[in-house]
C-alpha cells in the first residue's frame, strides 16, 4: 500500500479506479482524480500548497510533484502522462499534455493544452508554454508545434496505455 499521510490537517484525496504503487508517497493537500495511476517511487508532495491532479493522469516511476510555500500550487489537468523521474515544482499542466522522462517544470510555469515537453527539458519559472507546441532544451524553447497524427499516436496513446498497465496491477492484487 502506497505512503498516504496527513500533514497539517490535510489529507490526500482520490478519486474511483485508481492504481497507487506500494512505495509511491502522497502527502497532505493533494487531490487525485479518477483513472489515475501513480507509479513506483512517486512522489506527490502536498505539504506546503496544494495538488490537483484530473482524470487520466499516470505520473510514472520516480516523478516528484511539490510546491512552493503560499507562492505556487501544482496542477496537472486531464489525460496527462508524466514521465519516469520528471519534477513539476509549482506548475500548471494543462488538459492532454506529456511531459518527458526527467524534464523539469518550475514554479508558475504553464504547460498549454496538448503540448509535449521533450526528455530531459528544462521549463524554467514563470515559462508560458502555447498549446499544442513541443519544447525542449535547457532552457526549454519552442521546437515545433504538435501534429494531430503525434497527439493520436504520444499523448493519448501514452494515457490510455497507462490505464492499461495499472490494469496488470490490480488484477495481481486480487
Amino acid at each position: 500500500m502506497a505512503l498516504i499521510k496527513s500533514v497539517r490537517g490535510f489529507t490526500p484525496s482520490f478519486g474511483e479506479n485508481c492504481f497507487l504503487a506500494e512505495n509511491a508517497t502522497i502527502i497532505g493537500d493533494v487531490t487525485v482524480g479518477n483513472d489515475c495511476s501513480i507509479w513506483f517511487n512517486t512522489v506527490l508532495r502536498g505539504d506546503v500548497n496544494t495538488i490537483t491532479i484530473g482524470d487520466k493522469v499516470n505520473i510514472q516511476d520516480g516523478a516528484v510533484v511539490h510546491t512552493l510555500y503560499r507562492r505556487s500550487v501544482a496542477k496537472i489537468g486531464n489525460n496527462v502522462s508524466v514521465g519516469h523521474n520528471a519534477v513539476i515544482h509549482g506548475a500548471v499542466i494543462e488538459d492532454n499534455c506529456l511531459i518527458g522522462m526527467g524534464a523539469v517544470v518550475l514554479d508558475n510555469a504553464v504547460i498549454g493544452r496538448g503540448s509535449i515537453i521533450a526528455a530531459n527539458a528544462l521549463v524554467l519559472t514563470g515559462t508560458v508554454v502555447e498549446p499544442g507546441c513541443i519544447y525542449a532544451g535547457v532552457p526549454a524553447r519552442k521546437i515545433k508545434e504538435v501534429n494531430p497524427q503525434q497527439n493520436k499516436e504520444i499523448i493519448e496513446r501514452i494515457a490510455h496505455d497507462y490505464l492499461m498497465y495499472a490494469s496488470w496491477y490490480k488484477e495481481e492484487g486480487k
